[in-house]
């Protein structure tokens, strides 16, 4: 029987010097699936990811189709995925592993610049965005960020992603505006904010109820009220884009 490769010196390092209390030590390596439809691309990331004792590649795919297959065969922790498959999109494979793995993380390796489609990402789910020609990380970094609850985005990106957010948050004569208004303009209530916050941490409305003293069926309708202020449609959805625009603090 062959003998597993060997791991360069320098990530071998790297992995015995990682601290015990973050996830993702060389007993128990992070878990990550891998969907790209570029073959050289998917080649140097999986090649990062094998290098470090921390990682496991459970699977790789190139299109929508296998992504869904492997998500539905593969426990993991972490997804790379480019947007631009060749029989779809990353963000169906975001929403589908959403749905089928709720715990996994999501991190986007694309081509695709532009802050919409970020946006639209972290509003599905996805903690991380890279762009392929400008991260100056490696992908292995990228993953024990958002394993250990961080997020992972190229810093350019990042830059661009915060003047937009500051230029939200002025009015028209540039005075800074309070940060409590949703996409549509609508203030979020305090109520609204307190249970956003509580479903953020996992909360049910039946205990949210009893936690605040109201009906579940109080807190749905608040739930409801933050969906129409931030034009989502899902829990996940309304806490990434309130989390993000500094809603619920």
């Amino acid at each position: 029987m062959a003998s597993p490769p060997s791991r360069p010196a320098g990530q071998a390092s790297q992995a015995s010097t990682w601290p015990q209390f973050l996830i993702g030590q060389p007993e128990q390596p992070v878990r990550v699936l891998l969907v790209d439809d570029d073959p050289h691309m998917r080649r140097v990331m999986s090649q990062e990811l094998l290098g470090d004792a921390r990682m496991h590649l459970v699977g790789q795919g190139c299109s929508v189709r296998e992504g869904r297959r492997l998500i539905a065969l593969h426990e993991f922790d972490v997804m790379l995925v480019d947007l631009n498959l060749g029989d779809g999109t990353g963000f169906q494979l975001i929403e589908y592993m959403k749905t089928m793995r709720p715990v996994a993380e999501a991190v986007v390796v694309s081509a695709m610049e532009d802050e919409e489609h970020a946006i639209h990402a972290f509003e599905l789910g996805a903690t991380g965005y890279l762009l392929k020609n400008s991260w100056f990380g490696n992908f292995p970094q990228a993953v024990l960020q958002v394993v250990n609850g961080g997020a992972s985005i190229t810093p350019n990106l990042a830059r661009r992603l915060l003047r937009r957010l500051d230029g939200q948050a002025q009015g028209p004569r540039g005075i800074l505006q309070p940060g409590r208004f949703s996409p549509g303009g609508e203030r979020l209530s305090e109520r609204e904010r307190e249970i956003l916050r509580l479903v953020a941490s996992g909360y049910t409305s039946g205990e949210i109820g009893k936690r605040l003293t109201i009906s579940a069926q109080t807190v749905n309708t608040h739930i409801k009220n933050t969906y129409r202020k931030l034009q989502v449609r899902t829990r996940a959805q309304a806490v990434n884009l309130a989390t993000m625009r500094g809603l619920l603090y």
